[in-house]
């Protein structure tokens, strides 16, 4: 059901349940949140050219929240029919007679709420074809194999094509909704050379189909991924200057966005609990969040509080300017909710004008890393180690590939200790990054 008239019909549907059973909610208390989301799509697998499997998705999700006395209540179902959504909201308002009164529960901020949310262009649909799938990731696939005769496995090909619709309401009078779609293609191959194998995969991903790199790509990206990493060899333990490739670098400012949520600010488990308004970043730095781009792939018109989405600069000249938050954490706090409940938007670093290999000139001698491994993250006090793999340069030149080494530091050094990022900006993600060159970590190795 991708035709738009479809859709528009489906988003309407999905409008009245959520208009129905805010009036039942009602009858059991005066501030209630209601939502849907609706996920409709395809995932085709193939192997080795072949169609090795179908998923087709078609589930939706109704969550309803009802505050009695500052009492918390909560219930979902994925069915829609009147009986389910009766004994769904009957169940949370029970759960709400049973929970601990917080003076800090509520439904959002009336003045914040996105009474008249905006199209960003989100909504892209293709037809769900098994055919066209099977059509793609089998060209990745066999694209892949093709490219060297050290391509001797595949790990398969997969393409996934699939829109959600998302319709929130409150005792507010707010009733908003829209639709989105994703689309991506990958492809994971296996290379060896005397006797030794390594593993890599590559990916396109967008809101339209349109926008997707070809099937030829993707094969012929992830088998030279997978090349360039064949005979690697170890590093001794040492400090030296590490770059981040754009792909990976993301992940940086990922910790970043949990260590300033006010989840857990309020709780006080981040590592920059007392850094707003204090400079984090080399002055050069700035990060902007632009919720409303089109197309973009962080873009929302408001979070699932409904809360509206708005232009914020977090890191501005090195400084952290703002924290995250939701309701909850605002109130707790004692601030104002920024529209975070579903975490960031489309972050913008700052960059330099530097290309990868202008960054890898720079820095001379040093690891570059392309692959990291391992959850050694403790966004209380910083702490970061994580397994990598990637290359080591000497005289501003790749010499060879690396493996089974860590790396170490604290995420508090790591940010203010940034040389340089650069203009290979990773856009198959919200956080649009280019490679970051850190001046020194710790390195593992033998």
């Amino acid at each position: 059901m991708n035709d738009i008239d479809d859709v528009i019909q489906q988003r309407n549907f999905l409008e009245n349940i959520v208009h129905q059973t805010l009036n039942l909610a009602h009858t059991y208390s005066n501030e209630v949140e209601v939502s849907v989301v609706k996920t409709t799509g395809i995932t085709v697998s193939t192997r080795y050219g072949k169609l090795e499997n179908v998923e087709f998705n078609n589930r939706s999700i109704l969550d309803i929240t009802i505050f009695r006395q500052q009492r918390k209540g909560n219930a979902l179902s994925n069915d829609l029919n009147k009986k389910a959504i009766n004994r769904t909201v009957a169940a949370a308002a029970d759960i709400a007679s049973y929970t601990s009164p917080d003076p800090y529960a509520g439904i959002a901020d009336k003045e914040l709420l996105a009474f008249n949310s905006m199209n960003l262009d989100l909504f892209h649909p293709i037809s769900l074809d098994t055919k066209l799938g099977v059509t793609l990731a089998s060209t990745a696939e066999e694209t892949a194999l093709k490219y060297d005769k050290r391509i001797i496995y595949t790990e398969g090909g997969r393409f996934n094509s699939y829109f959600t619709t998302k319709v929130f309401g409150n005792s507010h009078g707010m009733l908003q909704s829209y639709t989105s779609s994703r689309h991506s293609l990958c492809c994971g191959v296996i290379a060896t050379s005397n006797d030794v194998m390594e593993q890599n995969y590559a990916y396109t991903l967008s809101r339209s189909f349109d926008d997707l790199r070809s099937a030829e790509w993707v094969g012929q990206e992830c088998a030279q991924r997978a090349l360039n990493h064949l005979n690697p060899k170890k590093l001794k333990t040492m400090e030296s200057p590490v770059l981040f490739s754009a792909e990976v670098a993301t992940s940086l400012f990922h910790h970043l966005a949990s260590a300033i949520h006010g989840d857990n600010v309020f709780r006080k488990s981040t590592f920059l609990l007392n850094d707003l308004k204090k400079k984090i970043f080399p002055s050069w730095i700035s990060i902007k969040e632009r919720p409303h781009v089109l197309k973009g792939l962080g873009s929302a018109p408001f979070d699932s509080e409904g809360i509206q989405t708005l232009n914020r600069t977090i890191v501005e000249n090195g400084i952290l300017n703002s924290w995250i938050l939701n309701s909850y954490s605002a109130r707790k706090m004692g601030l104002k909710n920024t529209g975070h409940a579903d975490g960031i938007y489309n972050w913008y670093i700052s960059y330099q004008n530097l290309s990868f290999m202008e960054l890898i000139k720079n820095m001379q001698r040093g690891l570059v890393v392309t692959n990291i491994m391992g959850q050694g993250i403790n966004i209380t006090t910083g702490d970061y180690s994580r397994g990598v793999a990637g290359f080591w340069v000497e005289n501003g030149d790749i010499q060879y590939p690396v493996n089974e080494i860590a790396i170490a530091g604290n995420l508090k050094d790591m940010f203010y200790n940034i040389d340089a990022i650069g203009h290979d900006i990773e856009t198959r993600n919200h956080i649009h990054c280019g490679s970051v060159l850190i001046s020194s970590m710790k390195i593992a190795g033998i």
